[in-house]
């Protein structure tokens, strides 16, 4: 029999609340990232030439314009 068990080994509670700790802290990474990459996007704005889109083209965006940075 294997005699040399104990509680907090990796695979036990100590490998579970490792686990725990790097998925909570690689969701509050991507938190922070979403939140900053919409607060950047939503800060600068923007005008598009309307008049001279064309619906399927490349050439859309050269009428594309950041008006504040």
């Amino acid at each position: 029999m294997n005699e040399n068990r104990s509680v907090f080994s990796i695979d036990g509670v100590t490998g579970m609340l490792i686990a725990t700790a790097l998925l909570l802290s690689i969701l509050a990474f991507l938190s922070m990232s979403a939140i900053s990459a919409q607060q950047n996007n939503a800060t600068t704005y923007y005008k598009i030439d309307e008049e001279k889109l064309v619906p399927i083209s490349k050439e859309n965006a050269k009428y594309y314009h950041v008006v504040k940075q």
